[in-house]
């Protein structure tokens, strides 16, 4: 028993180290030259607009939001909170190689892995991605502690786990299609012999009642944003290039992550696990057919790692040499990558080593097409710039009562919400959520409309006869901005029909939708 507790103070300050790192690195990483992400923008939008759905995600990550919002706002605390989820899931992937009865070795193994991959990347961004890792971790974790312990509480920890993945991301019911046949081959089949399982379903059904009713009364809106996705992102995905990515995510990890495929098919003692392997294998093929994005598959891994790591800890006990190496390669490998992996390099860097990021595809854009940065990387740039714009703009209108500032998409809108010096600007769009968020209640007199990046009409002739005048306060230039180009127009003095225009444009616009 004595001997227990220092095992368990050891263990206890490794693991809290790891975190700890995760944490740090996910700040350090990240080159101070690029601001938040235009997907973040919106989600931190939502938060004041709290309600069962969105068009966009569904609810949680409003919620998040929230908190977000009553702590400050500041880009610490919204980096933060993706930064704490991937720690939670290390320490859900810690879990289950205790449950495996890995060593320290093992443990160590497993959080390393999870540092040195995509995951650290996934992390620094404000997005429904992390908590969807997190989600699926712990829905292995507890489904394995299920069918070892076959206790009810691991059901209902499951089933939360999946209410609160489907709240978040809609992508766990992909999770699901490969679970249920997984388990349906294998002997946890007797699983469905449990009352506490359809109990446990009826729980999760309750949790996400509020989000599938708005969906209902919205007429499905998942499905049309799906529609949009296949029609203007997922059509460019190669499903080779998919396959490849599930282990470029993990290359410096790709002894562990094979160590874990492997053990889960080969090694005698992980063999009643194996409802995990097939499970992976059905929904890489889901994934697959539907020509998904190769991230939306990132949650699958994290407990493939800790199997990798349990096994390897067996292996590799007291075999220091070779336990060594491993760690090198590891570490050293990630370093290596790193500028292609987290945003370290500046815009001028990563032009100057262009080839180097073309070679991995990373210079490869939703259009199909090469561009001259990531386009994350390009999509956090020039957003201070044009909420500096709109607030010169906003500073020169006397009368705001009548005030409408319109941008061309969700993330110049979202933008400039969140870093224009004045509170509550209310800046819409016809674009995903703001469209329901634009609501007129009095006359317009004044518009500040920000245009595309490639406008058509840089003389605002289709607007000069509905406006006496007229006025460019600027467009963005920040350098390898995906919006450079955007403008930033003053139109004042509206005539009457303007107000009934664009009432009608937002419903021609919603009817689309």
């Amino acid at each position: 028993m004595n001997d227990k507790i220092p095992n368990r103070l050891t263990e206890y300050s490794f693991l809290i180290f790891f975190l700890v790192l995760k944490l740090v690195l996910s700040f350090v990483l990240v080159n101070s030259v690029y601001e938040l992400h235009r997907d973040e923008f919106l989600h931190l939008d939502q938060a004041s607009h709290l309600a069962a759905g969105f068009t966009s995600v569904p609810p949680l990550t409003s919620l998040f939001s929230w908190l977000i919002k009553a702590c400050g706002n500041s880009v610490f605390v919204v980096k933060l909170v993706p930064a704490l989820m991937g720690a939670v899931t290390i320490w859900y992937c810690w879990k289950i190689v205790g449950f495996l009865k890995g060593n320290l070795l093992a443990k160590c193994l497993v959080a390393v892995a999870c540092l040195c991959s995509s995951l650290l990347r996934l992390n620094t961004l404000y997005q429904p991605n992390s908590f969807d890792v997190l989600a699926w971790t712990a829905i292995f974790y507890y489904l394995l502690k299920y069918f070892d312990k076959n206790e009810a509480k691991y059901l209902y920890a499951f089933a939360i786990f999946v209410a609160l993945g489907f709240l978040n991301k809609y992508n766990v019911l992909f999770l699901i299609i490969g679970l249920l046949p997984a388990i349906l081959i294998t002997s946890n089949r007797r699983v469905f012999a449990n009352k506490h399982l359809y109990f446990a379903v009826l729980l999760a059904l309750l949790i996400i009642s509020p989000n599938v009713i708005w969906q209902i009364n919205n007429h499905f809106p998942v499905l049309t944003h799906m529609k949009i996705l296949q029609a203007t992102q997922l059509v460019h995905v190669n499903r080779i290039d998919f396959f490849i990515g599930q282990f470029l995510f993990f290359i410096s990890s790709i002894f562990i992550l094979l160590a874990g495929i492997g053990s889960l098919v080969f090694y005698k003692d992980f063999r009643k696990h194996s409802w995990i392997i097939i499970t992976y294998i059905i929904t890489l093929i889901v994934f697959s057919y539907f020509k998904a994005k190769d991230y939306y598959a990132l949650g699958l891994y994290p407990v493939l790692l800790a199997f990798g790591a349990a096994y390897l800890g067996r292996v590799l006990s007291k075999k220091y040499v070779l336990t060594g190496l491993l760690f090198v390669f590891n570490i050293g490998s990630f370093i290596y990558l790193l500028p292609l992996l987290m945003p370290v390099y500046s815009p001028a860097q990563i032009v100057a080593h262009h080839k180097r990021f073309e070679r991995v595809g990373a210079l490869r854009w939703e259009d199909g097409k090469n561009h001259e940065l990531p386009q994350d990387y390009a999509d956090m740039q020039g957003w201070k710039e044009l909420a500096a714009l709109v607030d010169s703009a906003y500073a020169k209108v006397k009368d705001k009562s009548g005030l409408v500032i319109r941008a061309d998409n969700y993330g110049q809108a979202g933008a400039i919400n969140y870093y224009s010096k004045y509170k509550n600007i209310n800046a819409v769009s016809y674009n995903a959520d703001y469209l329901y968020w634009f609501k007129i209640d009095k006359p317009i007199k004044v518009l500040i409309m920000i245009t595309e990046w490639k406008d058509e009409d840089p003389l605002r002739k289709r607007e000069q006869p509905y406006f006496g005048r007229i006025t460019k306060i600027g467009e963005i230039t920040t350098s390898y901005a995906r919006e450079r180009g955007a403008g930033v127009f003053l139109l004042e003095e509206a005539k009457p029909e303007v107000t009934e225009i664009i009432k009608s444009e937002i419903e021609e616009e919603k009817n689309d939708y």
